[in-house]
């Protein structure tokens, strides 16, 4: 039996694409969103529906939401302002956005409760990933100490270098940036209300998610999708430190899969899950694989050796809890989904702004 599901900045990258896949299930679907421009374009309008309801309006907003939450069933909380170089400047904005977006609805659940709210959280809320150093011991603090070191890599208190392992949920947070902030205030908030009022709640920590439908001309999304809009403009990607560091690229098919499962899942309530491919990759790979997918290999990314505030340097998901209690495999092929990504932006129309965001962060002291 289907649900009625709201999918709070569900005209979005992953919410059209969660949209298709609750449809498929049986489940109508109801989207909030206030199309803003720097995420939809100055063009901004109402995506083709293809059976979803749209709301247009601003989850800050209570009388929109009263609106939005009529005859909703559950929730899934996607709106955000997403990046973590921007969030160190744009502070009220993330803030508002994220945080004071997520009590609004939470206290309007408060009066109309659902089932189950599942809350889109994030891996910057570690920080540094898991590493462990040379006598095998983990280490959950890990720092980095550039001006006085050759490498970019963390080390030990004896210089000695640590080796990055999959960071598991128990992990203790590590808030290095407002972004970093606000996602963690979500997930914390979401947990501790909702049992309050009897709802289920559900956090999903988000990887570095990939595919087609980004929005290829805001310089903060996902690094894939700026990594694509460069090579469509024929400019090299622009890699920070030296491009060696490690991440975890998952595809939004699998996103939106692990969103249903964990919508559906009995046992994930009041749970936290790493949501990854489990398999880490440099970023300079990341950049030459992209190029050749895009038929561009002779474009070499572009390393800039400096660092930006709120940046990390490895950090990828440890999903045997994902697997084990929601069932999720992270199963698209990573070449194969370049191809298709590669596709798509073929068929778009591309404005690469990373050079004024980088900009914007060089004239604040935010790069060095």
């Amino acid at each position: 039996m289907g649900e009625h599901v709201l999918i709070t900045g569900g005209a979005g990258f992953i919410g059209r694409h969660l949209s298709q896949n609750l449809l498929a299930r049986g489940h109508d679907v109801r989207v909030l969103d206030c199309l803003v421009e720097q995420v939809h374009g100055t063009e901004a309008k109402p995506p083709e529906s293809d059976g979803v309801e749209l709301v247009v309006g601003d989850v800050r907003d209570p009388h929109v939401l009263r609106r939005a939450l009529a005859g909703i069933d559950s929730v899934v909380h996607l709106a955000a302002e997403v990046g973590v170089g921007q969030s160190m400047y744009a502070i009220e904005r993330y803030v508002s956005v994220n945080d004071l977006g997520t009590a609004v609805l939470l206290e309007a659940l408060a009066k109309k409760p659902v089932r189950r709210v599942v809350v889109a959280s994030s891996m910057s809320i570690y920080g540094e990933g898991l590493y462990r150093d040379a006598d095998g011991k983990l280490v959950e603090d890990a720092t980095r100490k550039q001006a006085v070191s050759l490498s970019w890599d963390p080390v030990d208190d004896l210089g000695r270098p640590l080796r990055p392992i999959p960071t598991p949920e128990w992990k203790r947070p590590s808030l290095a940036s407002v972004y970093a902030l606000t996602k963690y205030a979500q997930e914390r908030m979401t947990i501790a209300v909702a049992p309050a009022y009897g709802m289920e709640a559900v956090a999903l920590r988000l990887f570095n998610v990939y595919g087609p439908g980004q929005a290829l001309s805001n310089p903060y999304t996902g690094v894939l999708a700026i990594f694509a809009s460069r090579l469509a403009n024929g400019k090299p990607p622009l890699l920070f430190e030296d491009g060696r560091q490690r991440r975890d690229f998952v595809h939004v098919k699998d996103v939106a899969e692990a969103f249903a499962l964990a919508l559906e899942t009995g046992a994930a309530k009041g749970e936290v899950y790493n949501i990854g491919s489990g398999q880490d990759r440099s970023v300079v790979d990341i950049a030459e694989a992209l190029a050749t997918a895009m038929g561009r290999p002779s474009i070499a990314p572009e390393i800039v050796g400096k660092a930006r505030t709120g940046d990390i340097r490895h950090c990828f998901a440890d999903t045997a809890k994902a697997a084990r209690e929601l069932g999720f495999l992270a199963r698209q092929d990573f070449t194969e989904g370049l191809a298709r990504l590669s596709e798509w932006v073929a068929g778009q129309r591309a404005h690469d702004r990373i050079g004024e965001a980088r900009r914007e962060l060089e004239i604040r002291g935010l790069v060095a």
